[in-house]
C-alpha cells in the first residue's frame, strides 16, 4: 500500500468527471487499498479524482476506530433516492487547501444537503450493495459523490464565501512559498 498525492486546487483533475469502472480487478483493489491509506493520513473521505485516478471510486470511514474495521467503499455509486428534509454540515475538504497536511480552519463552510439518501454502489469483491445513509455519512457520500462529477463543496456555498475560501488558500500558498529558506 501507498500513501498517494492528494491534488489541490486548482488541479483540472478536481474538475473532471471520473469514469464508471467495468470490472473490479487486481488494479482497482491496489487502488482502493492505497486511497484508504492516504484518507486515514487525515480525512475522513476521499475520492479517486483527488488522487489524480479518474474512476469511480470513493472511500470513506466516519467511525471514531477509524481502524478500518468500518470502512464504506463504493465503486461506481449512485444515489437512488434522496429525502427533501436537509441537513447542514460543515465541511471541508482535503483538495481544498493550500497543502494536503494543512488544516487551516477557515477552509470549512456550512453545506446544506439532503439528510437521508439511498444509495446503490459496488463494494470492492463486485457485490452490488444498497445503503440508506442519514445526516453526517449521507453527507460524506454526497460530498466524495460530488467529486467524482468535478464539484467541490464551495461549489455549494455563496461565490462571496467561496472567494473567501480561495483568497485565504492564495494567501496560505504564497506565505508557505515565502518562508523558504534561499
Amino acid at each position: 500500500m501507498a500513501i498517494l498525492e492528494i491534488r489541490t486546487v486548482p488541479d483540472p483533475v478536481l474538475r473532471q468527471k471520473a469514469a464508471p469502472i467495468a470490472a473490479i480487478d487486481k488494479e482497482i483493489v491496489t487502488i482502493i487499498q492505497d486511497m484508504l491509506e492516504t484518507m486515514y493520513t487525515d480525512g475522513i473521505g476521499l475520492a479517486a479524482n483527488q488522487v489524480g485516478i479518474l474512476k469511480r471510486v470513493i472511500v470513506l470511514d466516519i467511525s471514531d476506530s477509524r481502524d478500518g474495521s468500518e470502512a464504506l467503499i463504493m465503486v461506481n455509486p449512485t444515489i437512488l433516492e434522496s429525502s427533501k428534509d436537509t441537513f447542514t454540515y460543515r465541511e471541508g475538504c482535503l483538495s481544498v487547501r493550500p497543502v494536503s497536511s494543512d488544516n487551516s480552519s477557515d477552509l470549512f463552510a456550512n453545506v446544506t444537503r439532503p439528510r437521508k439518501i439511498r444509495v446503490r454502489y459496488l463494494d470492492q469483491t463486485g457485490k452490488t450493495c444498497e445503503i440508506e445513509a442519514e445526516e453526517l455519512l449521507s453527507q460524506c457520500i454526497q460530498h466524495e459523490m460530488d467529486h467524482l462529477d468535478g464539484v467541490l463543496f464551495t461549489d455549494h456555498v455563496s461565490a462571496l464565501k467561496r472567494n473567501m475560501i480561495m483568497r485565504k488558500i492564495e494567501k496560505l500558498r504564497r506565505n508557505m512559498s515565502s518562508d523558504k529558506p534561499l
